[in-house]
């Protein structure tokens, strides 16, 4: 390795190469990560982390980077704002709003537009390439929500955020509008400064979970989590937490609405994560339309595309079935009978719970 930067000037350049990229912030930490250890295991033994075995699987790996990528000795973090070129002010009342009309299939903010697992891996590369021209070759692995790694934990320590009561990483200028994305290097790089906790005395996440997942501050049981329910999840979705996902088809945001940092969340310069067609204002009759070829062309290039069509009408089935709840409705109604008979025994189920929330009503 070329010594000619010395760690604190190396961090330095890198921060400036990250702006040049778009990153919002670069930080650096260690990898001693052993004090959040008990608190992973315990989470796990709880079986809060669901259907997602492999969080089981790599166990604490994922709290020591070093048994990840042997060799690592410096983690490079890096957020990215994802908030759309064009959010209008009071965007947190606008979407909120969207939760009341029934009819209004409502996806997270977030998967709105490209995928951001492709924009962040392609950047984060070429920021490892930059630091490879200036320092020579050097050993590195770089990580978009890809592999078993504590983000928000490396985050936090970094300087990128504190932890909030909600799990997410908030900053005091940005909320928890943006992605995370780490590059493990071989390199011992000058640590930059974490940040105090600022949620003082606000549950405003925790009292508005519809499912009440969120089960103390920091704790989240993904098994009642509606971003974890209508993605993550396969099969049916518990009866009991049906009828409390609401309109909402991909993912959730409520907790982010309400929190009070948000306010200063910043919008993307990039063009990537502007609203796709479709993944805004559309109606459920709508979305419940599109055939499997219709639904793989429209997510193309999409973190949508990866729940696939089958998931897809289950999760809006569902918020059919609650919006028939609200009263009758001959379109949702008329909608859900033609699929009464889809191959899909998990489409057919849910479907079926749907058009009896007429009667329940």
């Amino acid at each position: 390795m070329n010594v000619a930067l010395d760690a604190a000037q190396l961090v330095s350049q890198i921060q400036a190469w990250g702006q040049e990229l778009a990153f919002s912030q670069i930080g650096v930490t260690g990898v001693d990560l052993s004090a959040a250890e008990p608190g992973l295991m315990a989470w796990l033994s709880a079986g809060c982390h669901g259907d997602m075995g492999y969080m089981a699987a790599h166990g604490l790996k994922r709290a020591r980077p070093a048994e990840l990528v042997p060799g690592t000795l410096s983690v490079i973090t890096a957020r990215m704002d994802y908030l759309p070129r064009a959010t209008p002010e009071g965007w947190q009342a606008i979407e909120l709003e969207r939760l009341d009309r029934s009819q209004e299939a409502v996806v997270s903010l977030y998967a709105r537009g490209r995928d951001y697992h492709k924009v962040l891996r392609n950047r984060l590369q070429s920021l490892a390439d930059r630091i490879a021209a200036a320092v020579g070759p050097f050993g590195y692995r770089v990580f978009t929500d890809s592999a078993p790694v504590l983000e928000v934990e490396l985050a936090s320590r970094s300087g990128i955020g504190w932890r909030g009561k909600h799990t997410l990483a908030l900053h005091r200028e940005a909320g928890s509008m943006f992605f995370l994305g780490e590059i493990f290097v071989d390199i011992a790089l000058s640590p930059t400064e974490a940040v105090s906790d600022h949620c003082g005395s606000c549950s405003a996440c925790i009292d508005v979970c519809p499912t009440r997942a969120i089960t103390g501050p920091q704790r989240v049981d993904a098994r009642r989590c509606i971003s974890y329910l209508t993605i993550e999840h396969a099969g049916a979705i518990p009866i009991e937490l049906r009828s409390l996902m609401g309109n909402r088809i991909y993912g959730c945001d409520d907790c982010q609405l309400v929190c009070p940092w948000n306010k200063f969340a910043q919008r993307s310069p990039l063009p990537d994560f502007d609203e796709r067609a479709g993944f805004s204002g559309s109606s459920l009759t709508e979305l419940f339309a599109w055939s499997e070829s219709e639904f793989l062309r429209r997510t193309e290039g999409s973190a949508i595309r990866r729940i696939g069509h089958e998931r897809w009408l289950r999760n809006i089935a569902v918020a059919m079935g609650n919006a028939l709840r609200c009263g009758p409705e001959p379109a949702i109604a008329q909608a859900l009978q033609a699929r009464v008979d889809h191959p899909s025994e998990v489409v057919r189920e849910h479907v079926a719970w749907a058009l009896a929330q007429v009667q329940s009503a």
